[in-house]
């Protein structure tokens, strides 16, 4: 089978379409053929080495994609059936045309969910999720600001907030992420640039009640316009390495600093497939949307690094055949 690879860490030019050994079926873990796979800042730390890798090179990239059963173990006959649509959002060497997932990992797909969207909505979706749920339990008139708004998960964390009834504060670099974000239902939008702290500490003098960061070098800015007792989220990097935090500062208002990880909350397979069927039930609620920015055939696949490197997209990118 065809792959993206790499075979050292370094920037997006790391990356090659190679011929791989196919996978395998087991006990217990099925083939998936894939018909669209997610882009996510995941693959990207994965190609740069921020990301432990267990084995020998060449690596294959991703954790994220959708399609359809190519082959199972008789054992798991009962369950799972060749041909039928599945996705998944937290196994490795996902930027093939086959991947070897643990049933377990599996997330049926229902007939109105096609792979494209699962493919873009399924890891960042689960993201977002855990994070005004579990992170940070979003209260009907909270004051939230959202890092990087108009990305892949900001967009989603926007919408479950909103739906939670918070007010939210976007965070954006440009003018198309900006009007993006108020179409997602920010009651406030505000440049990210250098004076970010400053705008919003005007939009909330006393503090916001939550602050989801996934810039890494925003952190202490973070905490400083989160209000007394608020808690901010750091789950991403996007930015770079974080600063160290004083503990001092936490102590001096009473600030809470989470970290979240989607890996540390998909511990089961009942796990992943509830948050599925709620994010399914939500999207056909009209309540939230899911913005593909592009579609990149997997021979691009550094081209595709690029774009999301360089934060100028607004929604997700997408790998495919």
């Amino acid at each position: 089978m065809r792959a993206l690879t790499f075979s050292r860490f370094g920037d997006p030019s790391v990356l090659e379409l190679r011929d791989v050994a196919d996978p395998v079926a087991a006990p217990g873990v099925a083939v998936v053929r894939t018909h669209a796979i997610g882009l996510n800042f995941a693959d990207v730390y994965r190609r740069q080495g921020r990301y432990h890798l267990v084995g020998q090179p060449p690596w294959i990239a991703g954790y994220e994609a959708a399609g359809e059963i190519a082959a199972r173990d008789p054992s798991d006959a009962g369950a799972w059936q060749i041909g039928q649509r599945v996705a998944f959002a937290d196994v490795p060497h996902a930027n093939a045309e086959l991947v070897a997932v643990p049933v377990d990992h599996l997330i049926p797909l229902p007939e109105d969910i096609d792979a494209e969207l699962a493919a873009a909505l399924l890891l960042q979706g689960l993201t977002a999720d855990y994070l005004v749920r579990d992170s940070y339990a979003v209260q009907p008139g909270d004051r939230i600001v959202v890092h990087a708004a108009a990305g892949g998960v900001g967009l989603l964390l926007v919408q479950l907030a909103r739906a939670c009834g918070a007010e939210v504060i976007a965070l954006a670099s440009s003018e198309a992420k900006r009007t993006a974000a108020t179409r997602a239902g920010c009651a406030h939008v505000v440049s990210s640039g250098a004076d970010w702290a400053d705008a919003v500490a005007r939009v909330v003098p006393d503090g916001a009640h939550a602050v989801y960061d996934s810039i890494g070098t925003t952190i202490l800015d973070s905490l400083r316009v989160a209000r007394i007792g608020g808690t901010v989220v750091f789950y991403g990097m996007a930015g770079g390495e974080p600063p160290a935090v004083d503990p001092r500062l936490l102590m001096d208002r009473s600030l809470r600093l989470v970290g979240g990880d989607l890996w540390n909350v998909l511990r089961t397979a009942e796990d992943r497939r509830m948050r599925a069927a709620r994010l399914f039930d939500e999207v056909r609620a009209g309540r939230l949307a899911v913005t593909i920015d592009e579609r990149f055939a997997r021979p691009r696949g550094g081209d595709a690094h690029r774009a999301l490197e360089g934060r100028g997209r607004i929604g997700k990118l997408l790998l495919v055949p």
